[in-house]
């Protein structure tokens, strides 16, 4: 949704997702799928909007430098305090990548805010960031790790792809 429709349900906790009977199922060979509801806290993005986020999500996804990852979240506007790359980077990678054992010391929180801290947080930013805490959140109770940026980044690249393609033409 995020990606392809640029409309998406920014709160899809454990009490918003049910497991429902596909209607085109046959007797005895039953399908199920997932669905949504509560869509009290969407959120709708620009085509530009979700291409700068497909480009964050994928420089955490693609490992890239933190040079890369910083430029991805600046093009997204954020302020902070020092413009540090690795605050930054490191912040991309909390977001959006797998957890590291270090996510889990607050000495390690404490450190990385003791080098910057962040003045202005995109909003177009706030919604995706609160679904992906959620989908983690539900994922940490089934004890996996689950990063954000690895299961959506086909989408992200996809995005990029038809974005891109889109702005070319127009060109």
């Amino acid at each position: 949704q995020v990606f392809n429709l640029g409309l998406f349900n920014a709160d899809p906790h454990p009490g918003n997702i049910l497991v429902v009977e596909d209607p085109k199922s046959k007797k005895g060979k039953k399908k199920f799928g997932i669905g949504l509801i509560d869509y009290g806290q969407c959120k709708k993005l620009t085509e530009e909007e979700q291409l700068k986020i497909a480009r964050l999500i994928l420089s955490v996804a693609n490992n890239e430098s933190d040079q890369v990852i910083a430029s991805a979240f600046r093009e997204l506007n954020i302020i902070t305090s020092n413009d540090s790359t690795k605050f930054l980077a490191e912040f991309g990678k909390l977001m959006f990548g797998p957890f590291r054992p270090e996510h889990m010391q607050h000495s390690w929180h404490m450190d990385l805010h003791k080098t910057d801290k962040v003045l202005y947080f995109p909003k177009e930013l706030s919604m995706v960031y609160r679904t992906s805490l959620l989908l983690r959140g539900l994922a940490v109770s089934l004890q996996m790790n689950y990063s954000i940026g690895e299961q959506w980044k086909h989408h992200a690249r996809d995005a990029v792809m038809r974005i891109e393609s889109s702005q070319n033409k127009l060109q």
